[in-house]
């Protein structure tokens, strides 16, 4: 029973953290596609 404890504890917590900088990575990302969206439609005006 330890050895499943430490298993779950082994491999459970990395694979909360790698969600959880997934989700923040996420918002970024959206974050920055809209800025470069809207840089290209600047640039394209001023052309």
């Amino acid at each position: 029973m330890d050895q499943l404890y430490s298993s779950i504890a082994n491999l459970g917590f990395p694979i909360v953290i790698s969600i959880y900088l997934l989700v923040r990575i996420e918002g970024k990302l959206n974050e920055l596609t809209g800025s470069i969206n809207e840089l290209a439609k600047v640039i394209s005006t001023i052309k």
